[in-house]
């Protein structure tokens, strides 16, 4: 059955399909029932068709990549900086994958039809069932990310976990060291605030959701692991410098 589904994953018809669905039911949260303001699209116009990785940090399990497919889709029509008529569905870009964790796509039947626009199922090295866990990175994760990079964008969020200036797992600076790749950062705010933490429901209505796509990366790809990956966590502008500036983590403060 995974071999089945692993298979339907990589026909660009079937996440055609599912990135059309989910496009047309996500649509009215992202642009309708909040507000959604995006940046830097020009830097993703004339990207490589493979070997690109778009890193970001990370609020919600779907809603964030949801919002990633369709930007990309908006570009693809020729859309700057912005969705306007979702009519881009009728032909979506999917010549994308996104990493995810492998026991959050198997949550919910939702999840389930949602992992074959594209998820590269990962096992945690740190986490299982809502448990601290010390465990090696799987091989076979590897690979899956490395063939989907050879072919594709892929989207990852370094972090691994949606809470705010977590240290970056030092396995997106090994197979950016070892595929070297396009890095494109990104930045997302707004999205805690406005769903729940699945990102398929409202907690506040009315949010301004941003996406701010920055500059690739000049990145040494000879550099050591730990330099790689200081790099990234600079460009997602979740590292230490960074954790006293962000607005999420002084409303985060004033909230408690």
């Amino acid at each position: 059955m995974n071999r089945f589904i692993e298979r339907l994953k990589n026909i660009s018809i079937i996440r055609k399909m599912v990135y059309a669905t989910v496009g047309f039911f996500s649509y009215p949260g992202l642009a309708l029932v909040n507000r959604i303001q995006i940046s830097g699209t020009e830097h993703i116009e004339k990207l490589p068709k493979q070997n690109v990785l778009f890193v970001s940090n990370h609020q919600t399990y779907f809603a964030d990549v949801i919002t990633f497919l369709h930007i990309f889709c908006a570009v693809k029509w020729r859309k700057h900086n912005r969705l306007g008529i979702p009519y881009y569905l009728i032909n979506p870009f999917s010549n994308v994958y996104f990493v995810a964790a492998e026991e959050t796509m198997k949550g919910s039947w939702m999840s389930r039809i949602f992992a074959l626009a594209g998820a590269l199922t990962v096992k945690r090295t740190w986490r299982a069932e809502g448990k601290e866990v010390q465990r090696n990175v799987d091989p076979g994760d590897t690979d899956k990310i490395e063939k989907a990079l050879n072919k594709s964008w892929v989207i990852t969020f370094p972090q691994g976990t949606t809470k705010p200036f977590a240290p970056g797992r030092r396995g997106t600076a090994h197979i950016i060291k070892e595929n070297r790749p396009v890095v494109v950062p990104v930045v997302i705010n707004g999205f805690w605030r406005a769903f729940n933490k699945k990102g398929l429901q409202f907690k506040k209505k009315g949010s301004l959701l941003s996406v701010r796509f920055k500059a690739p990366l000049d990145i040494d790809y000879n550099d050591t692991v730990d330099n790689i990956l200081e790099k990234v966590m600079d460009g997602i502008e979740q590292s230490k410098k960074f954790m006293m500036k962000s607005k999420h983590h002084l409303m985060t403060m004033i909230d408690k």
